[in-house]
């Protein structure tokens, strides 16, 4: 696919600081590894990263705003485009060796996510879309599953672990969810989780309590791929609350319908 200027800037920011990340995983262990929080970790690693794409993605559209896990925001002098970049999705599978991780970012325009690109640069699968253009895997075109069985689906999740909230709320999902499906999987990357949905490697994918960096790019390659992504609840504003369905059209509503009972 030949992309718009702004997608191209984004894959070349993307790669960069892919080379950069792939190079500290293969020598993991003699990370310099500070903790924020119980099971949510910074790395040198992470810093690095965030400095390569900002660097990219400032030098190209300096005007733009910039919303980053690592460095926060930023207002831009053209206040409707904004930059949502997350550099290392999966740090804690990244620390541990596990290669499931993805640099995330997304460009939102009056609100609106238009472009995304994940990338699995481990694996060098590049997920990208942008409104109305497609949504691509590599040089292949994504489109999501077409199963239409609950029975047949599989679903993923992030599992809150240590002091994080929703553990309830996800327990009970499980419950109601997985006597109806063929299985749900956490492998511990939001952002990958909705490229998979986007690629028909999973069917579905919730998760409640999310950052807009985490899941901003994922949601117009779901939707560019022909999938559904919404709020769990109607009311809820996606970017700002963090809570996610997604899924294909076949099976989204008996999906979504099974994770929004009370």
């Amino acid at each position: 696919m030949q992309g718009s200027a702004n997608l191209n800037v984004m894959i070349k920011a993307a790669r960069k600081a892919g080379r950069s990340l792939v190079k500290d995983f293969r020598e993991v262990e003699n990370l310099q590894v500070a903790r924020k929080g119980p099971g949510d970790f910074v790395s040198r690693a992470d810093t690095a990263a965030e400095a390569i794409i900002k660097t990219e993605l400032m030098g190209a559209r300096p005007t733009y705003g910039w919303l980053g896990e690592e460095g926060g925001g930023e207002d831009g002098q053209d206040p409707t485009r904004r930059w949502i970049v997350d550099p290392l999705d999966g740090t804690t599978n990244f620390l541990h060796g596990l290669p499931h991780w993805a640099i995330s970012i997304a460009l939102e325009h009056k609100g609106e996510i238009v472009a995304g690109v994940v990338f699995d640069a481990a694996k060098d699968e590049m997920f990208y879309a942008e409104k109305g253009a497609g949504a691509w895997l590599n040089e292949s075109r994504l489109r999501v599953s077409g199963r239409n069985q609950m029975i047949e689906s599989i679903f993923a999740t992030g599992v809150p672990f240590a002091s994080k909230p929703y553990l309830p709320a996800t327990l009970q999902d499980f419950g109601r969810l997985l006597p109806l499906c063929a299985g749900v999987r956490r492998w511990g990357s939001a952002a990958l989780d909705l490229a998979y949905v986007a690629a028909g490697r999973y069917d579905g994918y919730w998760e409640r309590g999310l950052n807009a960096w985490d899941i901003a790019a994922g949601v117009v390659i779901v939707r560019e791929a022909g999938g559904w992504v919404q709020p769990i609840r109607e009311d809820q504003n996606l970017l700002e609350d963090g809570h996610i369905i997604a899924g294909n059209s076949d099976v989204f509503d008996a999906f979504a319908k099974t994770i929004r009972q009370r």
